[in-house]
């Protein structure tokens, strides 16, 4: 058996761009490997160099198949290559864009374009309008014969996508939006999210500039749910040290409730200054049911005592 094959696999991530998702590479062939080393490997849109990031200790087996190989580490020279045909990716988007517009294809928006580092694949990104699927046929033969010999695809990304892509201002305020400053990975988003946070349900309180639910609605939702569960829910009765009355409103992270109280109005407390009325009955019932069957002759001290 050669030293090679007694190696331990090393599993190692890659990253593609700034803020891209994070994608597993065998690195067991490629020795003194470090973080930061630009590698060269195969991807469904041709070679690309990606950036290592982290070393893997317990991967997940992919599904089918296992993982591919980094094929080497990169050269100045592919550096230089890479950079030349990054360069001309702004020119197919411009021509794409008239293109588009010759064909009178509505809803169609050219995002931007991606060439591997090669140059021998090129991949045009962009958006659409309507949800029925577009006939861009034409469109690709056009940019297929303009920038032959490179493999021409064209690959449509929903509105999250777009605006990674494109950056700027959140709907929030910030300067940089978060999915181009740091998400990497969409998550999925509901509307009941905001619910359990007592958000707004405005369109302009919880949408994002790509017009769907904001990011943010998932960023502290764990925390309210986990708070919630020891509030009492709307509409609950409750003893107070004012006396009994009825929730109105839960404010789960200062953990406080808010109380209608009869003939002194609306007061806040803190969750443990109060206690359900169901609570109560229950602590009541037990305490009853204990009285009873100590004074029942149940044990030999009770029975002595009722003699």
């Amino acid at each position: 058996m050669s030293m090679e094959e007694n190696k331990p696999q090393k599993i190692v991530g890659v990253r593609f761009s700034k803020v891209g998702k994070i994608y597993h590479f065998d690195a067991t062939k490629i020795d003194n490997l470090r973080l930061g080393d630009i590698a060269v490997v195969e991807t469904s849109r041709g070679w690309q160099l990606g950036e290592v990031i982290l070393f893997v200790d317990n991967p997940e087996k992919p599904a089918e198949g296992g993982w591919k190989p980094i094929n080497r580490l990169a050269t100045p020279r592919d550096l230089i290559q890479w950079q030349s045909w990054q360069a001309k990716q702004s020119e197919v988007v411009e021509e794409c864009f008239k293109r588009v517009k010759e064909l009178k294809l509505v809803g169609i928006k050219v995002v931007s374009s991606e060439y591997s580092f090669d140059g021998s694949k090129l991949t045009i990104l962009f958006s659409s309008d309507s949800e029925e699927k577009a006939e861009l046929k034409s469109l690709r033969t056009d940019m297929q014969k303009k920038y032959a010999p490179a493999q021409v695809e064209l690959r449509q990304i929903g509105p999250r996508d777009v605006a990674k892509i494109m950056g700027g201002m959140g709907a929030c305020g910030l300067e940089c939006r978060c999915c181009s400053k740091y998400i990497t990975e969409f998550s999925s988003i509901s509307i009941k999210m905001a619910k359990e946070q007592g958000i707004s349900l405005t369109p302009t309180e919880i949408t994002g500039m790509c017009g769907r639910l904001r990011c943010c609605l998932i960023y502290e939702y764990e925390n309210y749910l986990e708070a919630r569960k020891t509030l009492p829910k709307k509409n609950k009765q409750v003893i107070t040290p004012n006396g009994q009355g009825k929730v109105i409103d839960v404010y789960p992270m200062r953990e406080a409730i808010l109380v209608e109280l009869p003939e002194i109005g609306r007061r806040e407390f803190h969750k443990d200054e109060v206690t359900l009325v169901e609570e109560m009955e229950v602590l009541e019932k037990a305490a009853k049911d204990f009285v009873q069957k100590q004074g029942g002759g149940d044990c030999e001290t009770c029975s002595q005592k009722n003699l």
